[in-house]
């Protein structure tokens, strides 16, 4: 299994803690990471607010990719409504190019109004402009030349230079939790990003209408989707409990909080339904419910007990890629450090020694 670390550089949970501060710990996770065998470091796209904020991961990989010269890097995602294609295409190939074919590059298109409404954009656009500008970055990054011409991406055929070294077959990532979003990273040939946000049986029939989907298109298996979530490892079940309960819940108020689940936008917003369902649930149930929820789909406790509930998720939806973030929800360093390398000396071994496994057919 291929396993990376996410990084949400967050301070949403934190008493009293500097921008500064959240971007040492996060960059210091991520050489433990480089050292302990985790196969790719990382980042999300966020803008402005406590919850997350990386304007550019692509700039942030550069620098990781440096210090880091033996482990892969990449986006999760890069939002393209908020960037024009083509400087995503020229980015990605140096970026590439530095660090030699490391780039994973995943994308996506945003959930936030909040940042959609700081960056002028209509959240209405965010699929036409994401199902534009995706294939005219892939196909940039494939060719060496972008062009386009559709209602939003009027571009003359131009050359992308330095021109991309390396083929990403393999290497392009989409995130998606709507069967709009998998229908897109379908075509693209993508594997679909999702998070650890609700019980996986619910996520059986979008993941199987993924894959459906991506024969049909290519005529050939699609890749592995990845499973992004939110951490808490340690030696002591009870207490580690506690723990996920404080720190996991605490993500799930800056969740809400961030992306308005509580509200009532995403039942007129073009292409969320997915989110619409989450919204559901949420007012059904409350933070309590939502934490509950959380709790039973993300990974927690001791080494042991985190693999159990591994193992039971790929007899659920099969084989996929793990993407793990430590630090989130107000989680002190040590903390997040402790379950990083307890998680890598005792989980990690034996996710890498899993063969394939066939995932139980949706209902």
């Amino acid at each position: 299994m291929d396993v990376g670390m996410m990084m949400v550089f967050a301070s949403y949970g934190w008493e009293n803690c500097p921008d500064g501060r959240v971007w040492d710990e996060e960059i210091r996770l991520a050489g433990l990471a480089a050292g302990a065998g985790f196969d790719c470091l990382w980042s999300a796209e966020h803008h402005f607010n406590d919850y997350s904020f990386v304007p550019d991961n692509l700039h942030l990989m550069t620098y990781l990719t440096a210090r880091h010269p033996d482990i892969d890097v990449g986006t999760a995602a890069v939002i393209l409504p908020w960037h024009d294609p083509l400087r995503v295409a020229e980015n990605a190939a140096v970026l590439d190019l530095l660090s030699k074919g490391r780039l994973r590059l995943g994308m996506g298109r945003g959930l936030a109004r909040r940042e959609f409404n700081a960056f002028r954009l209509s959240m209405d656009e965010s699929r036409g402009r994401f199902d534009e500008a995706a294939p005219m970055i892939i196909d940039a990054l494939k060719t060496g030349y972008m062009e386009g011409d559709g209602k939003y991406y009027k571009q003359p055929r131009v050359e992308i230079r330095p021109r991309p070294q390396n083929s990403f077959d393999g290497r392009i990532y989409a995130v998606a939790s709507s069967e709009d979003s998998v229908d897109s990273a379908a075509k693209l040939g993508a594997h679909t990003v999702m998070f650890a946000d609700r019980p996986w049986e619910m996520r059986v029939p979008v993941i199987e209408h993924g894959r459906t989907l991506h024969r049909k298109y290519h005529g050939t298996e699609p890749p592995h989707i990845m499973l992004t979530e939110f951490c808490v490892c340690g030696p002591n079940l009870a207490e580690t409990e506690e723990e996920a309960r404080k720190y996991q819940g605490k993500f799930v108020e800056s969740n809400f909080y961030h992306y308005e689940f509580l509200g009532e936008h995403f039942k007129t917003v073009k292409g969320y339904d997915a989110y619409q369902q989450k919204a559901e649930i949420a007012r059904k149930g409350g933070i309590d419910g939502a934490v509950t929820a959380f709790m039973q789909a993300a990974s927690w406790g001791t080494p042991d007990k985190i693999l159990r509930g591994l193992e039971e998720r790929r007899k659920v939806i099969g084989d996929f890629e793990l993407n793990v973030a430590f630090r989130f929800g107000g989680t002190p360093y040590d903390v997040s450090a402790r379950g990083l390398k307890l998680f890598a000396k005792e989980v990690l071994p034996v996710l890498k020694s899993w063969g394939p496994v066939k995932a139980a057919k949706a209902a």
